[in-house]
């Protein structure tokens, strides 16, 4: 495996990736819509200008592709597949969304993503990550950490009891790196996330300790005034935007066997504890330096 192409190649995931690749020597030919931002990453690689949403630019972008990863969103698999080379093999990011119980666009367009995936027999896997944290940017813990600042006093359903499996930007990108190099007969589907299940009461907590803030006061509160106050957060400057879904999601336990993503791809995610102290770490280091 000489060059690897990647779609998205200059956001989160994407940016990781490729310095991970190009560290180890590996080429990258990111595939991106705004070349402006693949430009400003600063790293190695002529980039590949094409949309998803339009075939013929994308079949060009591809056309010598042996190695596909996609941290684009999953709906957007069957033209991928249109698209990439009959031989190439694709490893895809999916999102344990799909197990909601509250189906929504995001996890519809994974699950439809994922189908088309199966049904295609192409060589490869789509990779359902669980919560991301540790990238540069992130939207979970940093914006939760952002929310802990200013709010001493916690209110959250059942007392934050539902279960939760975050998985470090820096195990994603290892269990991504181990799919390119096995020998995928056909197309499967596989979950990978962090160690083990925690109360999120108790994520919280381990949050708040990583970023040196004062451990917070959690109350058990009422579903209903909460996805009613979430719906005033995008009109409180003071406060992170919170979508009334993400409430909704969080009575529901998000907990999975890390069974076949360390026997399949061998990878063995870090701790908690240790996965945030990285995460905080990064937040005083310039933007292109490595995760560890």
């Amino acid at each position: 495996m000489e060059r690897v192409h990647v779609i998205g190649a200059s956001g989160r995931s994407g940016v990781v990736l490729c310095r991970s690749l190009l560290a180890d020597g590996i080429e990258v030919a990111p595939v991106v819509r705004n070349p402006a931002k693949w430009t400003a990453t600063a790293l190695a690689g002529e980039s590949r200008q094409a949309d998803l949403r339009q075939p013929d630019t994308l079949k060009v972008a591809l056309a010598d592709a042996t190695h596909i990863v996609s941290c684009a969103h999953a709906r957007h698999t069957e033209a991928l597949i249109a698209a990439a080379p009959p031989q190439a093999v694709l490893i895809l990011l999916g999102s344990t969304r799909k197990f909601t119980r509250w189906p929504d666009a995001h996890g519809n367009g994974v699950l439809a993503g994922e189908a088309a995936l199966l049904r295609s027999g192409r060589r490869g896997v789509m990779l359902h990550p669980t919560m991301i944290y540790g990238a540069q940017g992130e939207n979970n813990v940093q914006r939760l950490a952002a929310l802990l600042r200013r709010m001493p006093v916690l209110p959250l359903p059942a007392g934050g009891t539902f279960l939760v499996q975050p998985i470090h930007q820096g195990d994603v990108t290892r269990c991504i790196r181990a799919a390119l190099t096995q020998p995928w007969a056909t197309a499967t589907s596989l979950v990978i996330a962090g160690p083990e299940p925690i109360r999120y009461a108790d994520f919280v907590r381990a949050v708040a300790a990583a970023a040196g803030l004062r451990q917070p006061i959690i109350l058990p509160f009422p579903l209903a005034p909460l996805l009613m106050g979430a719906r005033l957060t995008r009109h409180i400057r003071a406060l992170p935007t919170i979508a009334p879904e993400e409430i909704r999601r969080l009575t529901e336990d998000k907990a999975f066997s890390i069974g076949p993503m360390r026997d399949r791809l061998g990878t063995i995610p870090v701790a908690l504890d240790q996965g945030l102290a990285l995460t905080f770490a990064r937040s005083f280091q310039p933007a292109d330096s490595r995760d560890a």
